[in-house]
C-alpha cells in the first residue's frame, strides 16, 4: 500500500504528541491527532497531547474495567493523563521520564528497573518497554480513527534529542519497531523538527529574515531535559542553505525541576504555618506546581494562584490549609534559579558530591540553563563568532514571555552587536515538534527545504594495542575514527587504516566511543590519549561473531568500512582482507545485533 501520510511523532519526555499531513495535497496541511486516554476511573477523554506517564496497575484494578480503552480491554496498566496524575497518589507504581532512562548507559535499559526504586511487589518494566507502550497507544489512536490507512504503512518521522548517541537511537528505534512502526521511519532530531514546524509557517519568508552567515541557536526546553542545537546559514548554489553546526549533551533540567523549586518554596510557606508535609504531601504538591507555573505565566494571568494542601496526621481530620503564590514571586524564583545573568565565559558549577549517592538518573546539580548555553557556545566556537544572531525558543517551559526574555537579554549582553533576533514563535510549542516531523516527511517526499548536517557526533572504536602484558593492568587502547563529524546518510565510506585484527568465533567485548566536540577528526585518525570531556565512552557490546572458533589470541585481518543508511543507521562493516568474509557491528546495544 502506497502511504497516504506523513506521521510525526514527538515521543517526549513529558508529552508525546502525533502530527500528520495527508500526502495527497500539493501543500502540506498538518493536523493533529486527538488521542483517547483515561482520566479518570472508567473514563476516557480525547487530548491532542498524551503525558508519558505509564501507571502499572495493581491486581484489584485490573477486573473492574477501570483501564479499558475503545481498541484494547483488560490491560493491567495504563497511559496518559490518569498515569500522570496517579503519580501524585501512588509514585511507585507510576513510570516517568523513560526517555532520559534511554539514553543512560550506566544500566542495561533492557532490564525491567521501572519505576525506580519501587517496592519489590510492583511488577516493573524496563525503559525500552516504558517507551514502547507509549508508541503503541499512539499507534492504536491513529488506527482507531484511520483504520484504512494502518500507521505502519504510512511515512512516519519519529523525534529523538539531538543529544541522543547512537546507542540511545537505536534502542528507540526497537521500541519504535515493537510497538508496530514501520521499518523504515526515519528518525529526526527534536531541534531540526522544531525548526521545520518554524519554516513551514513562513514558507518562502524565512529566506528574507535569515542570511548568509547568520547562526540559529534552537533552545528547547521541555519538562524533563534542555535540548540545544546551532544551525548556520549557508549558501549552496546560489541558494540559502541550512547545516546542524553542534548539538548540546542531554541536559536533565527542564520544567520539572522548576515546578519542584516552586514546591520547595511552598514547603517552607506551609512550614511558617505549622504544616511539615509529609513525602505523600510533598509529591501532590509538586504537581500542583506544575499547574500554578503554568497559569502565572502564562498569557493574562491572575494576580496570585492558591495552592491547597489536604492535612493529614492522626490529630487532624479532614480539613486543608492554602497559601498564595504570586506573578512576581514565581517569575523571580525561576528567572533567579534557572535563568540567571551571566557572562558568556560562564560554567556550570559541580557541587561538592556526597561520599554516597542513590543510584539513579544523572541530574544536572547546577540548573542555571544560561551557564549551560554559555558552556555549549564557548565548546563550538571562539568568542563572538559562537555567539547566535537568532532564537528559536521549543518547549512548554518557554510559553513564558518573562523567561524568553531573559534569555534574550543575556544572550545579547554576549554580544558586541545588537542582541540576537528572537524568530516568530511557533503557534503552540507543546505540538511544534510533531508539526514540524509531519512537514519533514512531507517534504521528503514531496521537495523542500532541508537542514543538512548529517551526524551529529563523530564516532570510533576502540582498538587494543599490542604489546606487552603487565600484571593486573589492562592493555592499552587507540581510538580510530570511523565515522567524522557531519558524514551524511546513505554514504559509505573505506577507513583508512592498517589492518586490524577481529576476534570471531569465540567472545569479545568491542568498545566503542563518540565526540560531539572533535569536528576535525577525519575518517582513519587515530587518538593515542584523549581528553575524557571529548572523548566519552558508549556502550560497549559483548558479542561472539560468526565464524570458525580460532585458537585463543588468534584473529582475521580485516579493514573497516562505515555506513550511515537513508534512515540514519550507523553500520561498521569488517571486510577480511586475507580471509574471505565480512562482519557488520551495528552501533547499538543488542546482544542478537553485532553478527549478520
Amino acid at each position: 500500500m502506497t502511504a497516504k501520510y506523513a506521521i510525526g511523532i514527538d515521543l517526549g519526555t513529558t508529552n508525546s504528541v502525533l502530527a500528520y499531513a495527508s500526502l495527497e495535497t500539493e501543500r502540506p496541511q498538518v493536523e493533529l491527532l486527538s488521542i483517547p486516554q483515561i482520566v479518570g476511573a472508567g473514563t476516557v477523554e480525547e487530548h491532542l497531547s498524551l503525558p508519558s506517564f505509564l501507571y502499572l496497575a495493581s491486581s484489584f484494578e485490573t477486573p473492574s474495567g477501570t483501564l479499558d480503552l475503545p481498541w484494547q480491554n483488560g490491560q493491567d496498566f495504563s497511559v496518559g493523563r490518569w498515569a500522570r496524575d496517579r503519580a501524585a497518589e501512588v509514585p511507585d507504581r507510576t513510570v516517568g521520564g523513560a526517555k532520559s532512562w534511554l539514553c543512560y548507559s550506566r544500566v542495561d535499559r533492557h532490564d525491567a528497573i521501572l519505576p525506580w526504586n519501587a517496592p519489590s511487589e510492583v511488577t516493573k518494566v524496563s525503559p525500552v518497554t516504558a517507551s514502547r507502550r507509549y508508541l503503541e497507544h499512539l499507534v492504536a489512536a491513529w488506527n482507531h480513527r484511520f483504520p484504512d490507512a494502518p500507521l505502519d504503512q504510512q511515512q512516519v518521522i519519529l523525534t529523538v534529542p539531538a543529544s541522543f548517541d547512537a546507542a540511545a537511537r537505536d534502542l528507540t528505534r526497537e521500541a519504535a519497531a515493537s510497538a508496530g512502526l514501520p521499518a523504515d521511519l526515519i528518525l529526526l532530531e527534536e531541534p531540526q523538527a522544531a525548526l521545520y514546524a518554524w519554516l513551514e509557517r513562513q514558507g518562502d519568508r524565512w529566506r528574507k529574515t535569515l542570511k548568509v552567515g547568520d547562526r540559529l541557536l534552537v533552545c528547547d526546553v521541555g519538562g524533563g531535559t534542555t535540548d540545544l542545537t546551532l544551525i548556520e546559514v549557508e549558501e549552496q548554489g546560489g541558494e540559502l542553505a541550512l547545516r546542524r553546526q553542534a548539538v548540546g549533551n542531554h541536559l536533565l533540567v527542564g520544567g520539572d525541576n522548576m515546578d519542584l523549586m516552586l514546591a520547595y518554596y511552598a514547603a517552607g510557606r506551609f512550614a511558617e504555618q505549622g504544616v511539615k508535609l509529609d513525602p505523600w504531601q510533598s509529591v501532590s504538591l509538586w504537581h500542583s506546581c506544575r499547574q500554578a507555573k503554568e497559569v502565572l505565566l502564562g498569557a493574562n494571568p491572575p494576580a496570585t494562584h492558591t495552592l491547597t494542601v489536604t492535612k493529614r496526621g492522626k490529630s487532624l481530620v479532614g480539613g486543608s490549609v492554602s497559601i498564595d503564590l504570586d506573578v512576581a514571586t514565581t517569575a523571580r524564583l525561576l528567572m533567579d534559579g534557572f535563568f540567571p545573568h551571566c557572562d558568556a565565559a560562564a560554567k556550570p558549577q559541580r557541587q561538592l558530591a556526597s561520599g554516597f549517592q542513590d543510584l539513579g538518573l544523572p541530574y544536572e546539580s547546577d540548573t542555571a540553563i544560561t551557564k549551560h548555553i554559555a558552556a555549549f557556545l564557548a565548546k563550538h566556537g571562539e568568542q563572538e563568532a559562537s555567539q547566535p544572531t537568532h532564537l528559536l525558543f521549543n518547549g512548554g517551559v518557554f510559553k513564558a514571555g518573562q523567561l524568553k526574555q531573559r534569555l534574550i537579554d543575556t544572550i545579547g549582553s554576549w554580544r558586541d552587536a545588537s542582541p540576537p533576533v528572537a524568530l516568530d514563535a511557533n503557534d503552540d510549542l507543546d505540538y511544534s515538534v510533531a508539526h514540524g516531523a509531519a512537514f519533514y516527511g512531507f517534504s521528503k517526499l514531496r521537495g523542500g527545504v532541508r537542514i543538512r548536517g548529517g551526524t551529529a557526533r563523530s564516532y570510533y572504536v576502540g582498538i587494543e594495542k599490542a604489546g606487552l602484558a603487565i600484571p593486573g593492568a589492562p592493555r592499552p587502547l587507540r581510538a580510530l575514527c570511523v565515522v567524522p563529524f557531519g558524514m551524511e546518510e546513505g554514504t559509505e565510506a573505506d577507513v583508512p587504516a592498517s589492518e586490524i585484527g577481529l576476534i570471531v568465533g569465540h567472545p569479545a567485548k568491542f568498545r566503542f566511543f563518540s565526540s560531539a566536540v572533535r569536528k576535525q577528526d577525519v575518517i582513519g585518525d587515530s587518538l593515542d590519549s584523549w581528553d575524557e570531556e571529548d572523548l566519552e565512552e558508549t556502550d560497549s557490546l559483548e558479542a561472539t561473531l560468526e565464524g570458525e572458533e580460532l585458537p585463543d589470541e588468534s584473529f582475521i585481518p580485516v579493514k573497516f568500512q562505515s555506513r550511515i543508511t537513508e534512515l540514519g543507521v550507523f553500520e561498521l562493516w569488517c571486510v577480511g582482507t586475507r580471509t574471505p568474509g565480512e562482519w557488520k557491528l551495528e552501533f547499538n546495544v543488542r546482544d542478537d545485533a553485532v553478527n549478520d
